[in-house]
């Protein structure tokens, strides 16, 4: 068991956010949007495709760049971005902040929700596709994962390894808004019974592009 560390400032844990029920009502969305008019898809990055799978709602990423089409899968308009999903990102960024006006402003129109096995990861990286630089909220259910946040000059040391678990909340915003970051593993197994996941994964990301 990893000791949770002191998380720099902008970023933000809540272990257990979620309910079981909350959990499981979620995973049956998610298995919905998998099954969509963009079906679930490892994207390729430089030419090598992604050991996570990913589904978009509101805006399709892609490496590098966002369309309201899945250019690179079928050609089709990805989801809407659900209502019921913004208002967990703007209740999500008050509990995690402890400030009343954290979530007035905030106005997620994308989603990226990845899919991780067993043997799924993702290397550091920065999230800077997007022209906003309002927080991204983390939400994930099943399987708990090592996750990796670093600094935002490069991908190297100083970062902190902290778990991740089913229900966790996890926000990252102001300073550390474009720090680096990555999953080094899952541990199989670890879903709780009632998260609606045997096994694997479900990471939402939730991120306002800036784009019309």
């Amino acid at each position: 068991m990893l000791i949770p560390p002191d998380l720099p400032e902008g970023a933000h844990h809540v272990p257990a956010w979620l309910s079981l029920d909350e959990q499981r009502w979620i995973i049956g969305q998610f298995l919905t949007w998998a099954d969509g008019p963009v079906p679930i898809r490892a994207a390729r990055v430089r030419g090598h495709e992604m050991s996570v799978k990913t589904v978009c709602l509101g805006w399709h990423w892609r490496p590098y760049q966002y369309s309201r089409e899945a250019v690179d899968v079928n050609g089709n308009r990805v989801l809407e971005f659900p209502d019921w999903l913004g208002d967990l990102g703007r209740r999500a960024l008050v509990e995690a902040t402890g400030d009343p006006r954290a979530g007035e402003d905030y106005a997620p129109d994308t989603a990226l929700v990845n899919y991780y096995d067993a043997n799924a990861r993702m290397g550091m990286h920065q999230d800077k596709d997007e022209r906003s630089d309002a927080p991204v909220v983390s939400l994930s259910i099943g399987d708990t994962c090592v996750f990796r946040f670093g600094n935002t000059e490069h991908r190297n040391r100083p970062y902190q390894d902290l778990e991740l678990a089913s229900g966790d909340l996890f926000v990252f915003g102001g300073p550390s808004r474009f720090a680096f970051h990555g999953v080094q593993k899952t541990f199989p197994g670890t879903a709780p019974d009632g998260c609606g996941l045997d096994h694997g994964r479900v990471n939402i990301t939730m991120r306002v592009t800036g784009l019309s």
